[in-house]
């Protein structure tokens, strides 16, 4: 399986994505993960405890046309000819209206909380608490400041308010008008009996107990007024109006933290919408009706009066019936007068009917027809169509948008019809009008006939006609009202309730709580993961030996491991340590490398390396070291001209050096400084010159490797970093073999890339790496089993062989205890 992802940089060097670096990392914050959990377990604990939960309850109902089974077209009261159109967005928008909510908030109180202080809050309970708070009409109450109302002995109650202010703001639940009051600042308490009035200027009320409840003494609730203006507009935003697929169907729901709220909320506002829609569906019989009742007053004082001087009259003159004779003539009359009332009822309703139309941009809500008894079939059809063509247009108001074609068409027809009935209304006008003067006409002929009869006769068949009419209008007025309310009573609302709210075990709609410790563990996970991703992904630094042999062909010489002392010595120091043994397998790998090559006499190595700090210095007073302890005799050359280090490692100091030579201020001899390591020299860089590498390309520089070639049988040279300076490029020729110095959790990946590249190239030869500061476990805690330099020190194999100092650390000291027992 691949544990490391190749990915690419802008110069070109590949590199990989180190998944072991990747997960040691991880495994690293180890610390902060339990720190980061800890803190975001406590923090969702804190919340948990605090937090009231939301739940989502709704009601569903439908959008009906429910038409009276007893209005029809032979109902004399009136007609219905389809309804009013568009009703399901007309509902919508008035659950959506602010009136409506109003109401609702009104009808039950809901500017009015009834509070429980829990640990950390104050729950609403609602109808839960024992009690209820019954307001005394055009007064005003304390807004948005609790009032603890608190049960004693002897149905007393205490109430106690703290005022943080001294002026406050009520509000009359009446008139819904505000006052602000002035008050004294701090607490305020005074009791009252349970049946007393309570009349403050910031409290007015009485507290009833509710039907089989109970109070225990101590027990203490909240009371808290809401501006009337916010509580509805609270509710109105959080109903939700669905209508699926524009169907009659209406979903009406609501969020809450108290489901008992909700469920009332919802029912309530379904039961406003619903007499809403029952008033207005009844609003032309209830204002038939008052029409009617007022008619009714009136004939009926016009009776009394017409029967008063009827029976007067008759007691007066002592006559009581009219002859045979005039008797006739009085009923032809009276069928005459009602058949002349008949056409003017029609002539008035055509008179209504053209206003109607001439007026009106709607021709939903035309006039009944069979109000005056008309039955015209062309009046009659031609309005059927033209209130079924409005009904449609209004339809698609609130379903088409933007398509003028489809309303300019409906207009065109609508327009058609309304000049066809505006003609047939002149027309049928003309003809009733004729119908009327026939009437007259008639009605001239039998009234001249009265006045042949006897004087008494005709002043009788007046009176009596008075009354007669007067009596028939009132039997038709009390008809028609009779009527009327049968019409109301019979209607139905167009609401259909298909599903009431109703809590049925509603569960939470927010986030479970024992869940939120699965984001607070998270919380602190993945943020620690990420940034250690990105810390690996965006890390060019070479961490292990195994990354070092993917991005270069260039061999690797062998390992040498981290350095924990302040000395550089560490081979001369402590000959047995893992250190030690690492220069020991290098020095027998160049001597493998020097027979391979058949170089024979001195031989030399040049160590540098990218950048200063990696370790070059280090590897070659060891390496050196390391030859001298074999019985070779050693040089250590300091041609870092530049930067010189060395002869601090010696406790020398850099007054003579290679420089004195090169410049031919010394002999050769003059600058050589034997060590306290047996066969072991040292040539420092001597004095800073201002031009390195001209003195590194003069001639003396010839002479001096050769003056060392002839003196020792090793020479090792330790030259600037390569990645800096051109310096080490100009002693190539003079080595057999080259060594570049790569430091662990030190040495840029890109750095590398400027080796290849000269080593491709042929500049430098005989080129190989040298591992430092190898850490087995590593940077991020991993280690690669790298078997260079032979592996001693670590595990119980090279226990007693190596010493590689005392352990300071107590995860040391107890390792250190194990591996002895």
């Amino acid at each position: 399986m691949e544990e490391e992802f190749e990915t690419s940089e802008s110069s070109g060097l590949g590199f990989t994505f180190d998944l072991k670096a990747f997960i040691s990392r991880v495994l690293s914050y180890w610390k902060w993960f339990i720190i980061l959990i800890g803190i975001g377990v406590f923090i969702v604990y804190q919340q948990n405890i605090r937090t009231q939960q939301s739940y989502r309850l709704s009601t569903q109902i439908s959008v009906e046309d429910e038409s009276n089974p007893l209005f029809t077209s032979n109902t004399s009261l009136t007609f219905n000819w389809g309804g009013v159109s568009g009703k399901v967005q007309t509902i919508m928008n008035s659950l959506k209206s602010r009136s409506l909510h109003e109401k609702v908030v009104d009808n039950l109180e809901f500017y009015l909380s009834y509070l429980k202080q829990s640990r950390f809050r104050k729950d609403d309970v609602y109808t839960y608490a024992p009690f209820k708070f019954e307001l005394v009409p055009n007064s005003y109450q304390v807004l948005n400041t609790p009032v603890r109302v608190t049960f004693l002995k002897d149905d007393k109650v205490e109430i106690y308010v703290n005022f943080e202010v001294n002026t406050i703001q009520t509000q009359n639940y009446t008139d819904k008008t505000k006052e602000t009051i002035t008050v004294n600042l701090g607490e305020f308490k005074k009791q009252f009996r349970i049946t007393d009035v309570i009349e403050l200027p910031f409290l007015n009320g009485t507290i009833t107990l509710r039907d089989k409840r109970k109070v225990t003494t101590g027990d203490a609730y909240y009371l808290q007024f809401h501006n009337f203006d916010g509580i509805v507009a609270r509710y109105r935003n959080r109903l939700t109006i669905n209508n699926p697929k524009n169907s009659a169907i209406l979903n009406l729901s609501m969020v809450d933290v108290n489901k008992a709220k909700i469920v009332d909320y919802l029912n309530e506002t379904v039961e406003v919408l619903s007499e809403e829609q029952l008033d207005r569906k009844n609003q032309f019989v209830t204002n038939t009706i008052n029409f009617i009742d007022h008619q009714l007053e009136r004939v009926k004082s016009q009776l009394t009066l017409n029967a008063d001087s009827l029976n007067k009259y008759k007691e007066q003159n002592r006559v009581f019936n009219l002859t045979e004779e005039g008797a006739l003539i009085n009923s032809k009359i009276n069928g005459l007068e009602i058949a002349k009332e008949e056409q003017n009822e029609k002539l008035a309703y055509y008179a209504s009917l053209k206003n109607y139309l001439e007026t009106s941009d709607s021709f939903t809500n035309i006039p009944a027809p069979a109000v005056a008894g008309i039955d015209d079939g062309n009046i009659l059809g031609n309005i059927s169509q033209i209130n079924a063509l409005s009904v449609q247009k209004s339809k698609y108001s609130s379903t088409v948008r933007n398509d003028a074609t489809i309303f300019a068409d409906l207009n065109r027809q609508i327009d058609g019809l309304k000049e066809v009935i505006l003609e047939n209304i002149s027309s049928v006008t003309n003809e009733t009008k004729r119908e009327i003067g026939i009437i007259n006409s008639k009605i001239a002929i039998e009234e001249s006939k009265i006045r042949k009869l006897p004087k008494a006769q005709q002043e009788l068949f007046d009176i009596q006609r008075q009354y007669s009419l007067s009596e028939k209008t009132y039997n038709m007025f009390l008809a028609k009202r009779g009527e009327a309310d049968i019409i109301k009573s019979a209607s139905v609302s167009d609401i259909l309730i298909i599903d009431t709210a109703k809590d049925t075990g509603a569960v939470p709609i927010d986030l479970k709580l024992s869940s939120r410790y699965i984001f607070a563990v998270l919380g602190g996970i993945l943020p620690l993961v990420f940034l250690a991703f990105l810390i690996t992904f965006f890390d060019d630094k070479i961490h292990n030996p195994k990354v070092l042999e993917q991005i270069s062909t260039i061999p690797m010489l062998g390992v040498v491991g981290k350095n924990d002392l302040d000395e550089n010595l560490i081979v001369h120091l402590k000959p047995k340590s893992t250190i030690a043994e690492g220069f020991r397998a290098l020095r027998s790998s160049l001597q493998y490398f020097y027979k391979t090559h058949q170089v024979d006499g001195a031989k030399t190595v040049m160590v540098t390396s990218s950048v200063s700090g990696e370790g070059k210095t280090f590897c070659s007073i060891n390496l050196a070291t390391v030859f001298a302890m074999s019985g070779k005799k050693t040089v250590l050359v300091g041609l870092d001209l530049r930067k010189p280090k060395i002869f601090g490692d010696f406790n020398f100091t850099n007054e003579t050096g290679v420089v004195n030579y090169l410049i031919g201020q010394k002999n050769f001899n003059d600058i050589i400084q034997g060590t306290e390591v047996e066969n072991l020299d040292v040539i420092l860089s001597g004095p800073i010159p201002p031009n390195p590498s001209e003195l590194l390309m003069n001639d003396n520089m010839d002479k001096f490797i050769e003056a060392l070639k002839k003196t020792y049988d090793y020479i090792v040279l330790d030259t600037p970093p390569i990645g800096l300076v051109a310096d080490a490029l100009e002693i190539t020729d003079y080595v057999d073999a080259s060594i570049y110095v790569v430091r662990q959790d030190y040495t840029k990946k890109g750095m590398i890339s400027l080796v290849n590249e000269k080593y491709d190239k042929g500049e430098i030869k005989n080129l190989s790496f040298i591992y430092n500061g190898y850490n087995q476990k590593g940077k991020y805690g991993y280690g690669y089993g790298y078997g260079y330099g032979y592996g001693y020190g670590y595990g119980t194999y090279g226990n007693g062989y190596h010493d590689n100092g005392s352990t300071n650390s107590i995860v040391g000291k107890i390792k250190s205890w194990f591996l002895k027992r």
